[in-house]
């Protein structure tokens, strides 16, 4: 019946609803609700999608367009020419913008971005091989191909090639175009694509551990659209082919070159650490929480959990970024956390988003959502300019006016020749609305606080919930639930840790001081007292139309200390509001951020700043300054203001100085000379 689903797909003879309805499987025990199902109505989020539909999406494909990733596809459909870019992924540049622009389709109806979607889906098609292969570095010419592909197809694949890292990447956005139009066109070229990877990889055939983790997810994801068992198979095959390579010596200086950079250096039931390159690792753990859930495997589920908690108490910065290390953009060792070096991929934390809303899927956790909630408002949008035509690739969290301080970007770029980041954050962000809300029978998640609606059905009766606030500025939380009619059911309401006390749910960051506030929550104007169950208010009770729920959360500004363990962050502190994790830039103080201190009894004003930074909560306190007398060789401090920001919206007004750690008091002077080494991006 499968294969048969799968014919019909392919030719065409089924429509998205029949598709939808005629595949029933396990999965993960906790559902999110679809974007296409939650409209948002947000003062704070809003803004940014439209701003990645008219800006974001459009510049992505222009540039694609005009930095020959296009022509690729054009001369591979041609089979000839010579491939016109430099790495052999750059096809994925234009498979992310098509599944950004898919999402973005269901929050903004465009006729022209759907046809011109068309145009370019019928060129990926025209350049795919008969037998479903589609990889423009070979296709264009197949004796002469990209020198990271090798002379026959998959060679390479482990270290270089690519191959079935394009194929996840084309699976993800085939995916996200069909359940947004109820197209099947670029469904089918990868249907076509995945049945080709699954005749060559599996048992008694070729075997290969991936060597840039995606394909796995985006296999699962076209195992639950289509039901087909060799779609998860295949993907778990791949994740089960990790540590086997007979080249990897755990004693060679060099070994994570060979063995952890990849995840390949042991089978992943044994892996307990969060390594290499992050944003890979991230998909793999993505991917392995993917197969525990619909196949029930124990050791992949307690491997993955505790890779996750290895990962948020050692190896996660206090903006929710991950991958400290320029070099091979790696996770390092624990607690291996430095600011003006600090690499934190745009991607990686993309990768990020997509692992933690898997753990909380299956577990049913608050604090898998406390840690996106932290990426999404601190590590992630840093990553894209105001503008949304400008990005990090990095995301450092200190800039020194000196150069003897390596560092990684001190400022935004339009494009690079490695452009992973850019249409990451295209294809991430019109996808939010499937994080608001989540549902396990008559439980009903509100996992994040952003303004909209949305509809669901809860024993078998429709129920309309409407969010409205003013987060992440204020805390103050209102949800409107309307069934068609009278209905039992449970809202869970998350408590975020960081109103609860809990500055990350580890002992890696804390709060220098205990909340003041107390979390309270009415229901009809009314006080209730409410049970928690892991980290989520539950709010049980017959819901009638317009009952309101409203919640109160804390807003104080908090310092933020680091475990003793990460040596960059001794004797300093960071700054939180709420969500959002701050930091000071030169704009803002003096020209200078580096020489600001914040003692332990500093008090903070805020202010609403509407015309700054596209609108911004400001933080301001009185603190001492160090002051440098170059001409009398003599150092002291004056008082001043400290101005502080969002972290998210540093580097949009040029050049300079940035921190996220201010000393709480002067303990030494580092003399310095003017040079040093720069740190380079790229994959």
């Amino acid at each position: 019946m499968k294969h048969l689903l799968t014919s019909f797909l392919a030719a065409g003879l089924l429509t998205a609803p029949a598709l939808a309805q005629s595949v029933k499987r396990s999965d993960y025990p906790i559902q999110a609700v679809s974007f296409t199902r939650v409209k948002l109505a947000d003062s704070f989020w809003l803004p940014r999608l439209k701003t990645n539909t008219d800006v974001t999406i459009p510049a992505s494909f222009q540039r694609c367009e005009a930095t020959n990733r296009v022509k690729n596809f054009e001369m591979a459909a041609a089979r000839q020419g010579k491939f016109a870019t430099i790495f052999p992924f750059d096809d994925t540049d234009i498979y992310k913008t098509i599944e950004g622009a898919s999402y973005s389709l269901k929050l903004y109806p465009d006729e022209k971005l759907d046809q011109y979607m068309d145009v370019l889906i019928g060129k990926v098609a025209a350049a795919q091989e008969p037998d479903g292969y589609l990889y423009t570095a070979r296709t264009i010419d197949p004796a002469h191909p990209h020198n990271w592909a090798g002379k026959e197809r998959w060679e390479k694949e482990r270290e270089l090639s690519h191959e079935l890292y394009n194929s996840g990447h084309l699976y993800e956005a085939a995916v996200a175009h069909y359940e947004a139009t109820g197209k099947k066109t670029l469904l089918n070229i990868a249907l076509k694509n995945a049945d080709l990877v699954c005749s060559v990889f599996g048992p008694g055939k070729r075997a290969v551990a991936p060597g840039h983790e995606i394909v796995e997810m985006g296999l699962v994801k076209l195992y639950r659209v289509t039901g087909k068992p060799e779609y998860l198979s295949t993907a778990r095959f791949f994740i089960d082919q990790r540590g086997h390579y007979q080249g990897y010596d755990p004693k060679s200086p060099d070994a994570w070159r060979n063995g952890s950079y990849w995840q390949d250096h042991k089978p992943v039931v044994d892996q307990k650490e969060a390594v290499g390159h992050a944003v890979r690792a991230e998909y793999l753990y993505s991917a392995m929480a993917d197969v525990a859930a619909l196949t029930g495997d124990q050791k992949l589920l307690a491997a993955v959990d505790t890779i996750w908690q290895n990962m948020v108490s050692r190896k996660l910065y206090v903006t929710g970024g991950t991958g400290a290390v320029p070099g091979g953009e790696r996770f390092g060792g624990n607690y291996e956390l430095p600011n003006t070096t600090a690499y934190n991929e745009t991607c990686a934390a993309v990768a990020n988003v997509y692992w933690n809303q898997r753990m909380f899927l299956l577990h049913g956790e608050a604090k898998y959502v406390d840690v996106l909630e932290k990426v999404l408002y601190n590590g992630l949008i840093s990553g894209v300019g105001l503008d949304g035509k400008t990005f990090f690739y990095s995301n450092a969290m200190q800039i020194r006016s000196s150069a003897s301080f390596p560092q990684t970007e001190p400022q935004r770029a339009g494009w690079f020749d490695c452009s992973c980041c850019p249409t990451n954050l295209a294809r991430l962000m019109p996808s939010l609305p499937g994080y608001v809300y989540a549902q396990k029978g008559n439980d009903v998640y509100a996992n994040l606080f952003i303004s909209g609606t949305t509809e669901l059905t809860v024993n078998k009766k429709v129920v309309r919930i409407t969010q409205q606030n003013n987060y992440p500025w204020q805390g103050d939380l209102k949800f409107t639930v309307s069934p068609a009619t009278a209905t039992d059911f449970n809202l869970l309401v998350r408590l975020p840790g960081w109103a609860l006390g809990e500055a990350v749910p580890s002992d890696l960051y804390r709060f220098a001081a205990p909340v003041q506030e107390q979390v309270s929550i009415n229901v009809n104007g009314k006080p209730v007292t409410y049970t928690t169950r892991n980290g989520y208010a539950v709010l049980a009770r017959k819901w009638s139309k317009n009952d309101v729920v409203e919640v109160r959360l804390p807003m104080d500004v908090r310092q933020v200390q680091a475990h003793t363990s990460v040596q960059d962050n001794l004797g300093k502190v960071a700054l939180q509001r709420g969500p959002v994790v701050y930091c000071a830039e030169w704009k803002d103080n003096n020209g200078k951020a580096s020489n600001l201190l914040v003692p332990a009894a500093t008090t903070f004003t805020t202010r609403f700043q509407p015309e700054m930074l596209n609108g911004i909560m400001q933080l301001q306190a009185t603190v001492p300054a160090v002051q440098i007398d170059a001409a009398n060789s003599s150092i002291s401090t004056t008082r001043q203001t400290l101005t502080a920001i969002p972290y998210y919206a540093w580097a949009n007004r040029g050049k300079g100085e940035m921190t996220v750690w201010f000393p709480q008091q002067l303990t030494d002077v580092e003399l310095i000379s003017r040079k040093a080494p720069e740190v380079t991006v790229g994959k």
